[in-house]
């Protein structure tokens, strides 16, 4: 038997129980993984709660998490790009809150040494969702690119992989991030009313790009300044999808293993840097679910199993 986070009903975290199951079976072109870190995502609290049945339909009881940096422990018939005891992470096919896990040798790569396991396992989600919109929205070198929420999750991902390819960042966020956007090399601005205008005061001509990741009402100011909605893309402002707006749901939208490639190599270049605000042990997660949806946590959250 191995433990694992299950919850048999929708709600908060109260629902979520460590349970005894037994060991999971790779099948045909699957890895089993023993799970070394696990990062949490806001998906996964909205995913307790129930908020996404529509879009990811479970059959209860059920898991969470996806992120996921492990030791494969068992290799599926077909499989011939990892074995036994390779240093992996990426995304799983079951729930990555557990001490192990099953995966797709397609949404793996080979953990570097040098890459803590706590960082390895908070990139797959975050990461390869920031990868794929700069990728959506064409950002390219000499760009200035807005981006709401920049402090968070897929945010700061958003900025440094902008800033590497030489585009120019602008970041929203709160008075006590805007030093850590300074250092990944965008310019901060503060959030709330008069945003346009402060938008303008570092960015005359507007801006070329806006990513969205905070859904606070930003985007008719961003569709003005970016001169029209066709290069303004939101991953949680549902509710403007009728302003021409792109939204995005897809999370890496297949291309985890190429974006999780370009963030390690930037990793190792000492280029992008991934903050670890908490971990956890696996007993924890409810902590660490409540911890992620109080939001302002000013990194990645990990459970450790």
């Amino acid at each position: 038997m191995s433990l694992a986070v299950r919850f048999s009903e929708y709600g908060t975290s109260e629902k979520l129980s460590v349970v005894d199951v037994p060991p999971v079976v790779p099948g045909p072109g699957q890895v089993r993984l023993a799970v070394r870190a696990a990062g949490i995502n806001p998906i996964d609290w909205k995913i307790l709660q129930g908020w996404m049945r529509d879009q990811f339909p479970l059959a209860l009881p059920a898991g969470l998490g996806a992120d996921v940096a492990g030791v494969v422990d068992a290799v599926g018939e077909g499989v011939t790009g990892f074995e036994v005891g390779d240093e992996v992470l990426g995304a799983s096919l079951t729930p990555a809150y557990a001490e192990f896990a099953l995966a797709d040798p397609a949404a793996l790569v080979a953990k570097p040494a040098t890459v803590p396991w706590t960082v390895a396992g908070a990139l797959a989600g975050a990461g390869g969702t920031a990868w794929t919109v700069l990728d959506r929205l064409k950002v390219t070198e000499g760009e200035t690119l807005l981006i709401h929420a920049a402090a968070g999750g897929v945010g700061t991902f958003a900025v440094q992989l902008a800033v590497a390819r030489g585009a120019r960042v602008i970041g929203t966020a709160g008075e006590r991030n805007q030093g850590l956007l300074r250092e990944f090399g965008a310019v901060p601005v503060t959030y709330g009313e008069g945003l346009v205008e402060r938008v303008r005061a570092v960015a005359p001509g507007g801006v070329d790009a806006v990513i969205d990741a905070s859904g606070r009402g930003e985007i008719p100011g961003s569709i003005e300044l970016a001169g029209g909605p066709d290069r303004v893309l939101t991953l949680v402002a549902f509710d403007a999808a009728g302003t021409g707006i792109r939204i995005h749901t897809n999370g890496a939208d297949g291309n985890g293993s190429r974006a999780l490639r370009e963030i390690l190599a930037l990793i190792q270049e000492g280029r992008l840097h991934v903050p670890i605000a908490r971990t956890y042990p696996l007993t924890q997660a409810a902590a660490a679910l409540d911890a992620s949806r109080g939001g302002h946590v000013g990194g990645k959250i990990v459970l450790l199993p």
